[in-house]
């Protein structure tokens, strides 16, 4: 399975989701605006394919104590909060979903991320 493939279906499968480049890197944002995803494949000489992505106050330090296997603070964002995933182990793809769309939320409108709990 391609692991940049699954993730773009997941992070376009969110209200008003796009893609586009930025830093060299898939990137999805809310509409044109605010990124809620970004892959990173050996991003600056790391030696994993991974993305970033917001999240919400205490869990980057909380899924990293858990996992540290799996989660990474990335560089350039990890300070304010965003989370590194790894995608070059094992992968649990509706975890994945639910920390996408965790990101999604943190970063979305409120009226955008309403649609979100509509069923």
């Amino acid at each position: 399975m391609d692991v940049l493939e699954s993730l773009r279906r997941i992070c376009l499968a969110l209200p008003e989701a796009t893609e586009r480049l930025s830093h060299g890197s898939p990137t999805w944002f809310v509409g044109n605006r605010r990124s809620f995803v970004t892959f990173a494949d050996h991003v600056h000489g790391d030696e994993h394919v991974a993305f970033w992505c917001p999240a919400p106050p205490g869990v980057q330090e909380e899924m990293i104590a858990t996992d540290p296997e799996r989660f990474f603070r990335p560089p350039y964002v990890g300070p304010s909060g965003w989370l590194g995933v790894r995608l070059d182990v094992a992968v649990d793809w509706d975890e994945i979903t639910e920390i996408v769309t965790e990101a999604y939320r943190v970063v979305a409108p409120k009226k955008l991320v309403a649609r979100l709990d509509q069923p």
